[in-house]
């Protein structure tokens, strides 16, 4: 397999001959507001541009997967350059009816069962923060990819640790981790997405796996940069286990 990090949460995996293109946020730096009630108000995202051109991204796209509607994960501009008829994945039938309204026409909800093109695609829970954020936050998912030919990848989605990755982790046994670690906040309710410390977790639980850090520097209310969390890594032991991509690099397994 091959994973890159394109921007934010945006990944384009290249799994068992076939390629999927995983949250796409797809539009030019700053061209929608900040995100309210947190950091860096006086600054648009995403913050910073795509680190290669749109027809690069898309280029070739067998499937699509959209773990939750929110606009860093699935964007305008994704809405218009992706073709409409693409085989696109949501995280239930909600979300797949919102996908349809923007005209796509190729849509199924992720069970634990979905199956494309030889490869298994399993949901998997998450839970975008904790205690009352959950509710504004909303409903959120991952995916494991499964197939003969190659490792067991689970893409954890925007969630923190919590006991429900633990049963993931348990079930699915991956081999390659892709975590959403900018411990993203608004100035109350603490963490939406994984920091340091989930991360560690994740490590600790998995400690065979290599873990991939992204969802990093690239929304006005992240809190974790790249370098605290690789910092905190060699604090903690973890340096081996953690790859923390810049935009645009890729890592093959």
């Amino acid at each position: 397999m091959d994973i890159k990090l394109v921007r934010n949460a945006t990944l384009v995996v290249e799994y068992a001959g076939k390629k999927f293109l995983i949250d796409p946020l797809l539009g030019e730096k700053g061209s929608f507001p900040a995100f309210p009630n947190s950091a860096r108000q006086d600054q648009n995202n995403p913050l910073v541009e795509l680190p290669v051109s749109i027809e690069d991204v898309i280029s070739g796209v067998d499937a699509v997967i959209v773990t939750h509607l929110h606009t860093d994960h699935w964007d305008e501009k994704a809405m218009e350059v992706l073709p409409k008829d693409i085989k696109l994945y949501s995280q239930n039938d909600e979300d797949a009816a919102e996908i349809k309204k923007a005209g796509f026409t190729n849509v199924e909800a992720l069970t634990e069962d979905t199956v494309f093109e030889g490869i298994q695609l399993a949901k998997t829970q998450g839970e975008h923060g904790r205690g009352d954020i959950l509710k504004m936050a909303g409903l959120v998912c991952g995916i494991v990819f499964k197939h003969d030919s190659e490792k067991t990848l689970y893409v954890a989605g925007d969630t923190v640790w919590y006991n429900g990755v633990q049963e993931e982790l348990n079930k699915h046994n991956p081999e390659v981790i892709v975590v959403n670690a900018g411990d993203n906040q608004f100035l109350q309710g603490g963490s939406l997405v994984m920091g340091k410390e989930d991360v560690y977790e994740v490590t600790k639980a998995a400690p065979n796996a290599k873990v991939i850090a992204v969802h990093m520097e690239a929304i006005n209310h992240w809190t974790l940069s790249r370098q605290e969390l690789k910092d905190f890594a060699s604090e903690k032991g973890f340096t081996s286990n953690v790859l923390v991509p810049e935009d645009g690099e890729s890592y093959s397994f």
